[in-house]
């Protein structure tokens, strides 16, 4: 059956393409259909199924219940969710807008949700990271695979996607870096790893991966069980596995951005210039990047037992 071409539906499938013609990433295109279909599914429950019935009350109904909306354990949607999730409406009705298919853009003045920057929950020490460290089995193809996973994330500080994406000429053993293909924003940048980490990678490439993959036409560095490209979705949720069977004392718990912002800190800890930060972590703003600052308050305690007079006084 034929689609009617005015329908959201329809239409957001050819929204999609027109946005993987302008050349954006898999994953945008991925969040950016998902977030339009749970917005098509929204206007159904109103018994909207075409574009030119989407009002401007619509769309502030919408953001309404984006505000409201409780997850499967009872937390509300972060404003950053509600940000990217309204985000793709307001894309959608501007490309319907340009292309004729609405007379005008009902999302057009949608404001966004303010964006509050808090500081990372949760940051391991040094000390708490070589205890995940040693989770994984290196007597078994995957457990070799894991600690090559953790390794990178914990010397690279890259993104969960960014490490799924990584083949194996990405990997400048002679040079000692990692080269980001397209990370966030569509930029490519080389990011310094460490020889402890090469060390492993080189390991789980000699004695892990052949055996979950023999076939040489396979260029993706990080296999799953299946001998294809792991995936950020199940490297997340394994990586947070680990991290659990970790038991740590502190009873911290997080997934692949814990390794990122731990990275962070103890990199600024350790006295790296913000800047150079910036460029490892692949941020486009300073300000993003300078949040870590706030976390890492180790030189902070210092000065203050240093200088505070009631420190020193008997």
């Amino acid at each position: 059956m034929d689609l009617d071409p005015q329908s959201l539906l329809f239409l957001e499938g050819r929204y999609v393409e027109h946005l993987r013609v302008r050349h954006y990433t898999e994953q945008t295109l991925y969040n950016r259909a998902k977030y339009l279909r749970y917005f098509r599914t929204f206007c159904e429950g109103l018994n909207i199924t075409q574009a030119r019935e989407v009002t401007r009350a619509v769309t502030l109904s919408y953001k309404s219940h984006l505000f409201h909306h409780k997850k499967r354990d009872g937390r509300p949607m972060t404003v950053g969710t509600q940000k990217a999730m309204l985000s793709a409406v307001k894309g959608f009705f501007s490309w319907l807008t340009k292309e004729s298919h609405v007379l005008y853009n009902p999302a057009s003045d949608l404001e966004m949700p303010r964006r509050e920057y808090r500081l990372p929950k949760t940051v391991l020490n040094a000390g708490e990271v070589e205890t995940i460290l040693r989770v994984p089995d290196p007597a078994e193809p995957t457990g070799l695979r894991d600690r090559a996973i953790l390794e990178t994330l914990y010397s690279t500080g890259i993104r969960r996607a960014e490490l799924c994406e990584l083949n194996l000429e990405h990997i400048d053993y002679d040079r000692g870096l990692l080269q980001v293909v397209q990370g966030k924003g569509k930029k490519d940048r080389f990011v310094p790893i460490g020889e402890r980490a090469m060390q492993w990678i080189e390991k789980y490439l000699s004695e892990g991966r052949p055996a979950l993959c023999p076939a040489a036409s396979e260029r993706a560095l990080f296999l799953n069980a299946n001998g294809e490209r792991i995936t950020p979705g199940r490297l997340g949720s394994h990586v947070h596995e680990l991290v659990a069977r970790a038991e740590l004392p502190s009873g911290k718990r997080g997934s692949c951005h814990l390794f990122r912002h731990t990275y962070a800190t103890l990199m600024l800890e350790g006295g790296c210039d913000v800047r150079h930060l910036q460029e490892m972590l692949g941020h486009s703003k300073l300000e993003t990047t300078a949040n870590y600052t706030k976390v890492s308050v180790n030189h902070l305690k210092q000065a203050h037992a240093k200088y505070h007079p009631a420190n020193n006084a008997r």
